[in-house]
This record gives structure tokens, sequence and C-alpha cells, in this order.
């Protein structure tokens, strides 16, 4: 029975195969046409685009990305080139990976590539890309670029709160002083963490966000968006409304020009219009979200990574340490007053900037009109990915480019402020970070005294050249382990 019903089965399968086939047929070569055209034709249709990788109908070229979109962009621009177009689905992204190259976007052809692609979770996060950060580029980003810029963050706005940073400092070493007693091993990427997040809470909130029922707000940032928009914009009302209370109370003066914090500065430019057009509460949360998100996460990134090189070199440690207890003296921490005698710490820093950028990729930019760019057809629309990673380690600009070496800057007039675009860690150009000498004052006062006040060794008798060097790939790049070491009193009458 059962044979008998394969066989007549198979029959009738058969039998109507001619008809399935004739049906059938047809649409898989209408599917087939529209999956030929959608590959070779999209948003972009260019008579010289730059070199591109063989790339999937639909995925395009983001099944190449990997799990660190830094180092596999780097991998396919040795064998494309530094401009390198890619598909991100049918979005088409151009990749500049050399200082030539990034120099002639973020400089020579600046205006035009200034835009932002629109991001839905920058949207969500950030009250519609109201920030400085992610909005469209055009007047209302002058605008708040001009604000931020003037009132924010000026070199005598940031040199008015030296007194918090020294403050915070402060207390972060006397814990560690507490530690030493113990020589149990710390938790640096912690420290480095924590003081970062109370120095930046204390300039733009007035007061430390980490203790008791307040949660750090870093934290938040690992919820789903909307659950973080959500906890956050609470947060942000909380905020000006204590401001608001305390300047009903006459705590604050709307018309000093000393105010105590960000969004006393933005409550104050708000009820007087200083800035010549108007701001409201959407802008100031997101403008104080803005500062608070990047300049939290990148500026102790970069600490936690400086601290894992000098451990790891203890040449440039002692080096270090020379150079900073010469200068200071028999004074019991480091003053910003004492930062600018130290041309090694400077260097430290730029090596370190160099070798582990805080945002390997910079934010997405966006073409806003046809252009060519070293011969090639750049249509506007197009997304550009400037890999500072790869520009920073490409052996065409470094001697040895691998090695931790900040001996090569100490004769060396390239700076990282988006001039000399070898080293671009903040960006250049008109959308560059203006948080640079906020970010680098807070960096350079605590590594000092972190090699001031004491010697360091890593935990349980690991080697410099045996510690973990993984790295974890996020909106930063972060060491993927803690960096646990132990630290030792300095005697400085020995």
């Amino acid at each position: 029975m059962s044979t008998f019903l394969q066989s007549s089965l198979s029959h009738e399968i058969f039998s109507s195969f001619p008809m399935l086939f004739f049906t059938i047929f047809p649409l898989f070569l209408i599917s087939l046409f529209f999956i030929i055209k959608w590959y070779f034709s999209n948003s972009v249709t260019t008579r010289n685009s730059p070199p591109s990788p063989p790339r999937l109908p639909l995925l395009g070229n983001l099944h190449q990305l990997g799990l660190f979109p830094h180092r596999s962009l780097q991998n396919l621009s040795h064998k494309y080139g530094p401009l390198m177009l890619l598909y991100f689905g049918k979005v088409p992204v151009l990749v500049v990976s050399s200082a030539d190259a990034a120099s002639k976007v973020m400089k020579t052809h600046d205006l035009v590539f200034s835009d932002r692609p629109q991001r839905k979770i920058f949207d969500i996060l950030l009250y519609g890309s109201k920030d400085v950060a992610s909005c469209a580029y055009g007047e209302y980003w002058r605008q708040v670029r001009s604000l931020s810029v003037l009132h924010l963050l000026s070199n005598k706005r940031v040199q008015s709160y030296h007194h918090v940073r020294e403050e915070e400092t402060l207390r972060m070493m006397e814990y560690i002083k507490e530690c030493c007693s113990s020589a149990s091993p710390l938790n640096l990427n912690d420290l480095c963490s924590t003081i970062t997040n109370d120095i930046i809470c204390r300039v733009a909130f007035g007061k430390r966000y980490r203790e008791g029922r307040e949660m750090k707000l870093q934290e938040a940032l690992s919820h789903k968006a909307e659950k973080c928009a959500k906890y956050l914009d609470e947060f942000m009302e909380q905020v000006i409304e204590e401001h608001i209370s305390r300047w009903s109370d006459g705590d604050v003066s709307v018309d000093s020009e000393d105010q105590n914090d960000f969004v006393d500065v933005l409550l104050s430019v708000q009820k007087t219009n200083a800035i010549g057009f108007p701001i409201d509460r959407t802008v100031i949360k997101a403008m104080i979200l803005d500062i608070f998100v990047a300049g939290t996460d990148t500026t102790y990134t970069v600490l936690e990574w400086a601290m894992t090189e000098l451990l790891r070199h203890e040449t440039v440690m002692h080096k270090l340490q020379d150079e900073v207890r010469t200068v200071v003296g028999n004074k019991t921490h480091v003053t910003e007053e004492d930062l600018v005698n130290m041309n090694y710490l400077k260097a430290v820093i730029k090596e370190t900037l160099r070798l582990h950028l805080p945002v390997p990729l910079l934010i997405p930019r966006k073409c806003m009109e046809n252009i060519k760019l070293d011969g090639y057809d750049i249509a506007a629309g197009t997304h550009v990915i400037i890999n500072a990673w790869a520009i920073a380690r490409d052996p065409s600009s470094w001697e040895q480019p691998l090695e931790f070496k900040p001996e090569r800057f100490m004769n060396s007039s390239i700076e990282f402020k988006g001039l000399d675009f070898e080293l671009i860690p903040f960006g250049a150009g008109r959308r560059g970070c203006p948080g640079v000498v906020f970010a680098i004052a807070v960096n350079e006062l605590v590594l000092a005294n972190l090699v001031y006040q004491f010697d360091w060794k890593l935990a349980d008798a690991v080697e410099g050249k045996d510690l973990d060097m993984s790295e974890t790939f996020g909106l930063t790049l972060h060491r993927k382990y803690p960096l646990l070491a132990v630290a030792t009193k300095y005697d400085r009458n020995r």
C-alpha cells in the first residue's frame, strides 16, 4: 500500500512538473532581476566610484565588519586603498583610512562633509538629535555649537573648574592611600571611571551622582534605548527643577558670571537670551547629556589605557615619575600650575591617544552634494566613516607604529587638536569635538597625581609583557579585562 501511494504521488508530481515549471520559473526570473538590479543600482550611481570589495544582496558589506570594525576596515583598506566604498545594506559608505584623505574630507572639503546621518538611537536618547554632536548641519547646529564653545567649553570656563578637578583628584588619592596599607589590588578601570564621573557630574550638574539611591548615569546607558531615555529624561528634569529652585531661593544669581555648573550657565543663557536665539528645556537637556555621555566615557578610557601602557613599560613609567617628582618637589600633590612644565607627561598622553583612540571610528559624516575626491565621484547622501584608529597606526606616518614610544612626541610639532591629520582622536574641522581642553585637563591632572604619589606594579606578579591587551568594542574602546594593580605610597624623603 505504501509503495502504491509513493508511486501514485510521484506520478502526480512529475505529470504536473511542466505546469509548475512554467508557473514558478517566471516568478524566479522576475525576483532575480530585481535582486540584480538592486545589487548594481543604489542611491548612488557614479561614473568613477572608489574601489569597493564585493558585496552581498541586502547585506552589502555588513558581514565584513566583524566584532571590531576599526580593525576589519583597516584590513580592507590595505587591499582597496585609503578611500574605499562599502555598502551597509544599500547605504553607500565612504571609508577614509589615511591622513591625506582625512585632510581632504575634514579640511579641503569640510563644508561638503559636515552633515550627520540620521540615527534612531540619537533621536531617542538626545531629544531628536538636538545635541551638538549628532544634529544635522545648518543654522541650528551653528547656534548650539556657538553656545557650547563660547559658554560651556571655552578655555576660561574650563579653567574656572580647576578647583573641582583638584578636589576630586585629592579624594581619589586619599582612597588609594587607604588601600595601600592592605596591599590589596586596585581596579584602575573602576577608579578612572569613578573620578571622571564625579568631576563631570559636579561640573555639569553641581554635585556627584553615584551614591545611595542616585544611580550612576553611566549605568543607565546599559538599558534598552527607550528605557534609558525615559530614565535620563526624568533625571534631567529633576536636576533642572533643583537648579530653578535654588535660583528662586536666591542661592544662585542669574546675573552672576561665575555660575556653579553647566545647568546654571544654560538656564542663565535661556533667561537672558544671551546668544540671540531662544533655547528651550529640550535643548538644555540634550546639550548636557551630550557633554556627560561623551565626556565621561572617552576621558576615563584615556586614563585606563595610559596606566596600562605605563605598567607594561617600566622605563617609561620611571621616566614620567622622575619628571613629575622633579617639577613638584616636596609638595603633597600635583596642582594644575605644575602641569605646564611636564612635557613628558604630555607626550605620554599623546602617545596613549595615538595607540588607543577612545573613539576609533569618528562619528559618521554625510556628503551634502556630489563631489570629486581624489578623482573619485562621491555622490550626495554618501555616509563617511573616518578610521582614526587606522590613521594613527599608519606606517607611512609613524615609525614603529605599534610600539608605545612617547619620545616620538618630544621633538614633534604634531598635536591632537585637529590641525595634524596623522592624529585626530577628537576629529577635526567643523564637526571636531569642542571638549578637547576639558578632557585633557582631567587626564593630565589625574595621571600626574597617580604617578607622583604612588609607585605601581601589576597584581599577582604579572609581568608587563604578559598583560592581556584585549579590547571590547562599544561606543568607546575599553580594556576587555580589568586593570588590577597594587599601589605603594611614594616616600618623598627617601
